[in-house]
């Protein structure tokens, strides 16, 4: 009964206040604070010019790879080595990966047991034939899924250096995320295919080893050729250099090309600027759209020519593009001039200016996917985080935009938003298999920890950031930190800077409590005490870790008044979240102290209920003692 009650107040008084609504529209008019751009010798990043030509075995699933690249250091440190990562290696019997599927409780149910029960021509390798770095050849080693590579001379501060590889690499058969003949039948998604050079940044070589969880890479220029049958249509990064070369049912170009004879191999040629990251896919039955969604946008979309999927497809092209529309509103313009949306690989995956999806689903599924890939060009392949390291930065922000595009792109009305998230997390808690966020994901004891903590937990930074300083302070936050830090490899040090600067607050011992550690919010209504003709209420923290407090008071005759309590450390407060009722803030709660109490001028006969975080934004692990409604017999 109480849950009842609690949820029809907690809708009653979302609503009411004006969200989530008007936080939509807050957004859209909301200016955004300049700040000042990080300076260049307090921040630099790493230069990569990728030159490959590829040349596609599809009879074995293989390719033969050349490799040019050029490497800026543009770090104060001399660099004596370099790493290179090779993913494929990981999709063996007996590598890293396959032993730790083997030993995690709850493995992935594609990697527990596929890995290890691959035949020799369904395994995955990159094997390097030859390195040289300025034309002298190097002493190099694998060792699982990382070329270690000792250099012949040291590439200084502000020096270049180029090497080139030969290699030649298997196609693994799929199992996680990448490979050949996924469960759709796609031949071929092609995904942390070539060799890679590791990141080199603030932290370090960032050197490894692939289990299977995220990815982090060098910003650079990418030119890429493609020899492959004709009979292949390629979904790629980057922008096709050569359409008036390419067969016009590939739907690149109007123009008939010279035919070639059966046995040549097509060649397609691919430009990317400024990314992190290059992936294509092939096969012979995409069908490829392209809807422009305004003068600097286009978007494309290659799927199965099949009529049970043909048809969720064509409805997805316009929520796309208002999808994309959303976004560059709600967090900052999308950087590229392309965007593409492939039927690949085995669930949803993000790529540098392109997503692989499982295509063949129901449209709601297909169109949930589609809308949280996308929300990764922003959150991981324009602010390129180190997601092996910080997660919760990419998955947990991209699923919180996610939830914002589900009420102003597909109009979803929901009391809480991120209720579903706030569950995920209060399960995680009651089974004792949390973990901190600051963990690395290759670190975590259990599956379930990883992934509740990267999406739910890591969206909840947010939305406890939205209770923390208001819900227009956070929107101006992601705008100032896409602002300041896209193209570039934020930490979590830079977000929660971008946030204090943008707020106003001091917000460190938040980012301390809920990254770092793993502290539990509990707060308790405790008593309503009669004082005459006044209200003596009293709080208490029961829980490990502070928060300021939200409190709505609802009276018999049907006003309402808010209250806010600030957290001494915080150093401010924020914004009043009832614009249609009284608001007061009050004086500050000393963090250490375990109870607070403030008195209201009105009886205690007066008051229908008193809620604790009527908003329901505040991740406390249990609310039942978050309100009180009161018996009019009793006054209790």
């Amino acid at each position: 009964m109480k849950h009842i009650l609690l949820t029809s107040i907690f809708i009653l008084i979302f609503f009411a206040c004006g969200a989530p609504q008007t936080v939509i529209s807050q957004s859209k008019t909301s200016t955004t604070r300049a700040l000042t751009e990080p300076q260049k010798q307090a921040y630099w990043q790493q230069y990569v010019h990728y030159t490959m030509d590829i040349d596609m075995d599809t009879k074995h699933h293989q390719y033969t790879g050349k490799q040019h690249l050029l490497y800026q250091n543009n770090s104060p440190d001399t660099l004596y080595k370099v790493f290179y990562h090779l993913f494929w290696n990981a999709f063996q019997p007996g590598s890293a990966m396959d032993w730790r599927a083997r030993s995690l409780p709850d493995p992935d149910r594609n990697m527990d047991k596929t890995i290890r029960s691959l035949q020799p021509d369904e395994i995955g390798y990159i094997k390097v034939n030859s390195l040289t770095q300025d034309g002298q050849k190097v002493d190099f080693k694998v060792v699982g899924t990382i070329l270690e590579v000792n250099l012949n001379k040291p590439v200084l501060p502000g020096q270049s250096t180029v090497f080139d590889m030969n290699y030649k690499a298997q196609i693994p058969k799929m199992i996680r995320r990448a490979g050949r003949n996924n469960s759709e039948g796609i031949d071929y998604s092609m995904a942390q295919w070539y060799p890679k050079l590791a990141e080199y940044d603030r932290r370090g070589w960032h050197a490894d080893p692939y289990l299977g969880r995220e990815f982090y890479g060098v910003w650079g220029d990418f030119d890429v050729s493609i020899h492959i049958d004709q009979k292949y249509t390629i979904a790629a990064t980057g922008v096709l250099q050569n359409p008036e070369n390419i067969p016009d049912d590939k739907g690149y170009s109007t123009a008939t090309p010279k035919k070639l004879p059966k046995t040549q191999k097509l060649t397609w040629h691919f430009k990317a600027r400024n990314v992190h990251d290059f992936s294509w896919a092939a096969d012979p039955d995409y069908v490829h759209d392209i809807l422009k969604v305004n003068d600097e946008l286009t978007l494309h979309f290659f799927y199965q020519n099949d009529k049970n999927i043909t048809e969720n497809w064509k409805k997805l092209q316009p929520v796309a593009a208002r999808t994309m529309q959303f976004y560059s509103k709600f967090i900052g313009k999308y950087p590229y001039k392309q965007y593409s949306i492939v039927q690949a690989g085995d669930g949803g995956m993000e790529y540098a200016q392109l997503t692989f999806v499982n295509g063949n689903k129901p449209f709601n599924s297909l169109r949930g996917t589609v809308q949280h890939e996308m929300g990764h060009a922003w959150f991981q392949f324009a602010l390129a985080t180190n997601e092996t390291e910080f997660p919760w930065m990419d998955e947990g922000f991209t699923s919180f935009i996610q939830d914002m595009a589900n009420l102003a792109v597909n109009g979803e009305q929901k009391s809480n938003p991120f209720e579903t998230s706030y569950n995920s997390y209060l399960n995680l808690v009651n089974e004792q298999k949390e973990e901190p966020l600051a963990t690395h994901s290759d670190r975590y004891l259990t599956n379930i920890a990883y992934w509740i903590n990267a999406y739910d937990k890591g969206k909840l930074v947010l939305s406890q950031l939205s209770y923390i300083v208001g819900f227009e302070n956070l929107n101006n936050i992601l705008k100032n930190y896409y602002k300041n830090w896209s193209m570039k490899h934020p930490q979590p040090d830079d977000f929660f800077s971008i946030a204090e600067k943008t707020s106003g607050m001091d917000l460190k011992w938040f980012q301390n409590e809920w990254i770092n550690t793993t502290h539990h919010i509990d707060y308790r209504l405790d008593t309503l005490k009669s004082l005459g003709n006044k209200t003596q209420i009293i709080l208490k923290r029961t829980g490990e870790m502070p928060m300021p407090i939200d409190i709505l008071i609802v009276y018999n005759d049907g006003r309402k008044e808010g209250f806010n309590i600030p957290l001494d450390i915080m150093r401010g407060h924020k914004p009043n979240p009832f614009p249609n009722i009284p608001y007061t803030v009050l004086p500050q709660w000393q963090w250490s102290m375990p109870r607070y109490d403030f008195i209201i001028d009105k009886t205690l006969s007066d008051i229908k209920a008193v809620v604790i975080d009527p908003l329901g934004l505040m991740a406390d692990i249990n609310i039942e003692d978050n309100y009180k409604v009161m018996d009019k017999k009793t006054n209790k």
